[in-house]
């Protein structure tokens, strides 16, 4: 396909096809990827676009390129986008306050969702977890918006939460004990709607915001 829009739209196109490819052919972290030149034979661009779009993938941590042996997918946790981002956009204060509210109204939203999917099994599983082991709030938090059965939202979630972790300046481990971890799951699991709310915000990150 050619590409004849501006520079800049070149740019993006680039990205556009690079990420098209990569789901057309189901890669994963660790597959290879075509080179330069191969993307841009097939793309019909010059192999300076395609330079720069790959060195700024290759900038955020999202793929690496290995001397003698080709270019490859990182795994998107390990990106740096979320620090090089934060650094700018995460210092002002109103940010920080906005970030970690947009992440409590997503999990909200999530616990709302469970409620109707009522996913018994899953939620002892959990509540089994926590009577065991140690379990971070993330961890916790991770499996129960799982559970909401809305892909869309967990994905958000994840992204948002590196904001959260970011700006909280902590990895949330040991922030909240698993007692009142295991009373927003036992609460879930017994469909108590006003009890679930009270139990989340005994575990919410309203006090970053205070």
């Amino acid at each position: 396909m050619s590409l004849t829009t501006t520079q800049s739209k070149v740019y993006i196109e680039i990205l556009r096809h690079i990420r098209a490819y990569i789901v057309e052919k189901q890669l994963s972290y660790g597959d290879k990827i075509p080179s330069e030149r191969e993307f841009a034979e097939k793309l019909k661009v010059g192999r300076s676009s395609v330079r720069e779009a790959l060195r700024a993938l290759e900038l955020l941590g999202m793929i690496e390129t290995r001397r003698g042996e080709g270019t490859f997918l990182k795994d998107f946790r390990e990106h740096n986008l979320i620090e090089l981002l934060g650094t700018f956009i995460l210092e002002d204060s109103k940010a920080v306050v906005d970030i970690i509210q947009m992440n409590s109204l997503l999990e909200y939203n999530a616990l709302q969702l469970v409620l109707q999917n009522n996913p018994e099994a899953e939620l002892k599983l959990i509540a089994e977890k926590l009577s065991k082991n140690t379990v971070t709030r993330y961890e916790c938090m991770k499996e129960i918006i799982q559970l909401s059965n809305n892909h869309l939202l967990f994905r958000i979630w994840m992204v948002i939460n590196d904001y959260v972790t970011f700006v909280c300046k902590c990895d949330q481990v040991k922030v909240y004990s698993n007692e009142k971890l295991e009373m927003l799951v036992n609460t879930l699991l017994n469909k108590e709607q006003e009890k679930v709310f009270a139990a989340y915000e005994a575990v919410s990150l309203k006090e970053y915001v205070e």
